[in-house]
């Protein structure tokens, strides 16, 4: 067992954060009977999970209710469909953000073969 600030120091995520999942239901400490936090191992990797979550978009709803279906395997039809659509959401986003790297990447080259001919980009003056 392990009290908040070690989790917080071995996730690399502020003690704040874990009270905030904490209040959400996203993770569930065992308390002395003085109160202090008491977390098991395999918080961290609960708390690297839910990291990964919050990073991918979802909100805490969503994690709360999404953090049994992959600890537990239990999975509910409505859960399944608005997981999907956070699937297609990010897929969205990755293809843009793919494109403007695209589109990046050709601007770089142009401008380093610019350099190298001696022409400067955007008027050279």
């Amino acid at each position: 067992m392990m009290r908040i600030g070690e989790l917080a120091t071995r996730t690399h995520v502020s003690v704040r954060a874990l009270r905030y999942y904490e209040e959400h239901t996203l993770l569930t400490p065992d308390r002395t009977p003085s109160g202090q936090r008491h977390y098991p191992e395999s918080a961290v990797a609960r708390v690297h999970l839910i990291q990964q979550l919050y990073a991918a978009g979802l909100s805490s709803r969503t994690i709360r209710d999404l953090l049994p279906c992959v600890l537990d395997d239990q999975a509910t039809p409505e859960l399944l469909h608005r997981l999907t659509e956070q699937r297609n959401t990010l897929t969205a986003k990755l293809t843009a953000l793919t494109t403007t790297r695209d589109t990046l990447d050709r601007v770089i080259a142009n401008a380093e073969a610019n350099l190298r001919t001696g022409e400067a980009c955007g008027g050279g003056e």
